[in-house]
């Protein structure tokens, strides 16, 4: 006999709190489309139901909330053509960030542990998102030849000063304080209470909750640093961006620009431009996500940047084009143009 598969989200309900837990610890809770479906299905019923005051999003094991999307599955299809998971998993994905952020309930995010890219989506755009000292927040995407995406481009563009461009840009993850400084997350939490907040949550009276266990998080070490940061990024170009760093006294700002000279030249280019528009409302990034996302599936380096960080994990990437000079302006709008069909449309 075969050993059923396990629920890749696992649904309760506990007095007065809807739990959702993503249940594929083995691979830190990445997304794929049948959890995306699953969340989705169950904030659709407790909506309506009486009994769910507040929902809880969580994640199984250890090591975290979410390490982002299944994006070994989303490069496979890719690579042999066949665009209707990315398609399918994108959208459905974009429409449940924006449930999430309209949801009539309260939603805690419980962002402990890793929680990258997908994971920042399911979370971050909650009413109370709570972070610890294990958290490591982060939107990694241009390193593998993508975007931050999941309204990332919102979030990112909104934080104080330039420090969004700077965890866009470097795809460095941050501690908890530094997601509280930067407006990805709300309480501090330590991680020994976090089973006496669940408890104390089956109340359904989340904001009792967080008081009575949320504390003062630390100082934040990127927020202390915002001087030669806003400086540095406050360029609308990536090279000149890359130049203020060289230029800057500061060791953290020489290994911010190694960092970035890492990356994938198209990706950041298309990852300042995002940014620089700054939408003005979640669901008009997540639009503008949606078509960057699928052209990155053939305009862009997505399936070779997943390819030398997952498959064959050799960490050497071939960017095509290689240079942020060979990055044309033309090439980058590409990925902006509306699609000829099949738009998300969330902003209307």
């Amino acid at each position: 006999m075969t050993t059923p598969a396990p629920e890749q989200v696992l649904l309760s309900v506990e007095g007065a709190l809807g739990r959702i837990t993503l249940n594929r610890p083995k691979a830190i809770n990445s997304l794929t489309l049948e959890m995306v479906r699953e969340m989705t299905a169950a904030l659709r019923r407790w909506r309506t139901d009486e009994q769910v005051r507040a929902v809880l999003v969580e994640g199984a094991g250890e090591r975290g909330l979410c390490a982002g999307g299944d994006i070994r599955a989303l490069h496979d299809a890719a690579k042999a053509g066949d665009a209707e998971l990315p398609t399918a998993f994108w959208s459905e994905e974009y429409r449940l960030n924006s449930m999430l952020a309209h949801y009539p309930k309260p939603v805690v995010g419980l962002m402990d542990g890793v929680c990258m890219g997908g994971g920042v989506g399911i979370s971050a755009h909650g009413s109370h998102r709570v972070v610890t000292e294990r958290s490591k927040v982060g939107m990694p995407e241009v390193g593998i030849g993508f975007v931050p995406d999941v309204g990332g481009t919102f979030l990112l563009s909104h934080a104080p000063g330039e420090l969004g461009t700077h965890l866009a840009l470097t795809g460095a993850p941050i501690g908890g304080a530094d997601a509280v400084a930067l407006g990805l997350a709300d309480h501090h939490l330590p991680s020994e209470r976090i089973d006496d907040l669940v408890k104390a949550l089956t109340s359904g009276d989340v904001d009792a909750a967080l008081a009575r266990f949320a504390t003062a998080p630390p100082e934040s070490p990127v927020a202390a640093q915002r001087e030669w940061i806003d400086e540095a990024y406050a360029a609308d170009d990536v090279a000149e961006i890359l130049a203020r760093l060289r230029a800057r006294p500061e060791q953290a700002a020489a290994d911010a620009a190694a960092a970035i000279g890492t990356k994938s030249p198209t990706s950041l280019k298309v990852t300042l431009r995002a940014l620089r528009s700054r939408p003005e409302t979640l669901e008009a990034a997540l639009d503008q996500e949606f078509r960057i996302a699928l052209r990155c599936l053939t305009a862009g380096d997505f399936v070779e940047g997943v390819r030398a960080t997952l498959v064959d994990k050799d960490r050497d990437p071939k960017w095509s084009p290689n240079a942020l000079d060979e990055v044309t302006e033309e090439h980058v709008q590409r990925f902006f143009a509306p699609l000829e069909q099949g738009e998300l449309g969330l902003s209307g």
